[in-house]
């Protein structure tokens, strides 16, 4: 495999893991629609950075030790079910009570600072346990598969992470029209409520 082909390989199997709306993608398109730029770019970094950080351990060989310590993994499981119970619970009430200043649409809506969103998004990457079995693990044992490729491998796998989390959060504010309707936010805030809690279970139960 040459270098061209194995950095094309490498972005397309990136892509097909991190596409899929989990909470990480979930709430950074929320960002995106809320259009303020300061804490849209904080999430596209942090999203980015850990998933290069991930797959490189992966690389590494911390894969090996991720699957030799179910403890760590137990742990994170448990936490991670509880924050993305807690933030559905938080999505839910905002559709149950909407913020008037939150769904003004028609500029940069109003919302956590860029501190808060650093610690969320970072929170929603690295407790879920699934992020260490796919990204760490599977594309960690994929990469050391390509033989003298590797690295460039791993950069397109890098590269499709920066792709994605830039076109999620940046892109989503084209959607802005559709949601200076209050109800759009709230239709939105119900599918996040939704995906949170069903992977909250899911995590929780080990599925």
């Amino acid at each position: 495999m040459n270098a061209t082909l194995a950095l094309a390989t490498g972005l397309l199997t990136g892509m097909s893991l991190i596409v899929a709306i989990g909470a990480q993608n979930a709430y950074l398109l929320r960002l995106g629609i809320a259009g303020r730029t300061t804490v849209v770019l904080p999430a596209v970094l942090v999203c980015a950075a850990s998933d290069a950080l991930l797959i490189l351990a992966g690389v590494l060989g911390v894969g090996a030790v991720v699957r030799n310590t179910p403890t760590a993994l137990t742990v994170i499981r448990v936490l991670g079910a509880a924050f993305l119970l807690w933030y559905a619970v938080v999505a839910a009430r905002r559709v149950v009570r909407p913020s008037g200043e939150v769904l003004e649409a028609s500029g940069p809506a109003a919302g956590p600072g860029a501190r808060r969103v650093v610690v969320t998004t970072a929170a929603l990457t690295w407790l879920n346990p699934h992020v260490y079995l796919d990204t760490v693990i599977l594309l960690g044992s994929i990469a050391n598969g390509q033989g003298a490729q590797r690295w460039w491998w791993v950069a397109g796998a890098m590269a499709a992470s920066v792709i994605w989390f830039s076109a999620l959060g940046f892109g989503a504010r084209l959607l802005r029209p559709v949601f200076a309707r209050p109800v759009a936010w709230r239709v939105l805030d119900a599918f996040v409520a939704l995906v949170m809690l069903t992977l909250g279970i899911r995590i929780a139960l080990g599925l």
